[in-house]
């Protein structure tokens, strides 16, 4: 099964887990898909938006049987 952590980029988590982007961005990561962001990590990216890494990681734990 397919893990996902923080320190991962975008970029890496995208390659493993594709399905995991439409809960990213309904969380309200909608730039998923810029060159930018693609090397940032999930902590990085959650901080630029104004999400608690914590929070993140316990929805897309809760979320995972659609997207693992």
């Amino acid at each position: 099964m397919t893990e996902i952590n923080k320190d991962m980029t975008i970029g890496e988590i995208l390659s493993v887990a594709p399905n995991v982007a439409p809960l990213l961005m309904g969380v309200g990561m909608h730039c998923l898909g810029c060159p930018a962001s693609q090397g940032e990590t999930l902590e990085e990216a959650a901080m630029v938006h104004g999400i608690a890494i914590d929070e993140l990681m316990a929805y897309l734990d809760e979320k995972k049987d659609t997207w693992a």
